[in-house]
């Protein structure tokens, strides 16, 4: 990204236009556990920062197994709103080549008249044609055979958010699968 393309977006651009930037001006944020994952990812989403979660790169050997990717330009902001959240990340590192990049969380299989999407250890599966879940898989967590019970035989737009429900990091691994395939679906 050039300067002047920078100072373009800078100016033109809100939050979510930030992030869309080059790829090479992305951080990562490494956690200690995934609760502190998910307090920090909320309160940067409701603060409007267009923040993924995602599996940590192959040379990150500290913190759990989910990281927050973030535009690394505004790091001080997010540090700032993150100290208010107590959610402080063990470390925040720039994404300075492909061994420091985040993995994406995300597995897609279509079956055909079935789609699965795989977040981290759980899995949903859609019947294509209605929308309506057929399976959840995936986990130990012990809230898993509950979000199964309330979910599967529900449309999307039917069954309970895996995240009102869901207790565990099944549930919230679950809630990432379900907001894809419902993005997935939107998309088609």
């Amino acid at each position: 990204m050039g300067l002047l393309s920078f100072l373009k977006n800078g100016i033109r651009g809100g939050r979510g236009q930030a992030a869309e930037g080059s790829k090479a001006d992305r951080g990562i944020l490494i956690f200690e556990n995934t609760s502190d994952v998910i307090r920090a990812e909320n309160r940067l989403k409701a603060a409007g920062w267009p923040v993924r979660v995602m599996g940590p790169p192959p040379e990150i050997q500290r913190g759990c197994d989910l990281v927050i990717e973030f535009p690394l330009i505004q790091r001080l902001e997010i540090m700032r709103l993150l100290e208010e959240a107590q959610a402080v990340p063990l470390e925040m590192v720039p994404v300075t080549g492909p061994l420091l990049t985040p993995v994406d969380l995300f597995q897609t299989v279509d079956y055909g008249d079935w789609l699965m999407v795989r977040a981290a250890n759980m899995k949903i599966c859609i019947e294509k044609s209605t929308r309506t879940i057929v399976n959840i898989s995936g986990g130990g967590c012990p809230d898993v055979p509950y979000l199964a019970q309330e979910m599967v035989g529900k449309s999307l737009t039917e069954a309970p958010r895996p995240r009102e429900i869901g207790h565990t990091l099944c549930g919230y691994a679950l809630e990432l699968a379900y907001e894809e395939i419902c993005r997935q679906c939107s998309a088609s």
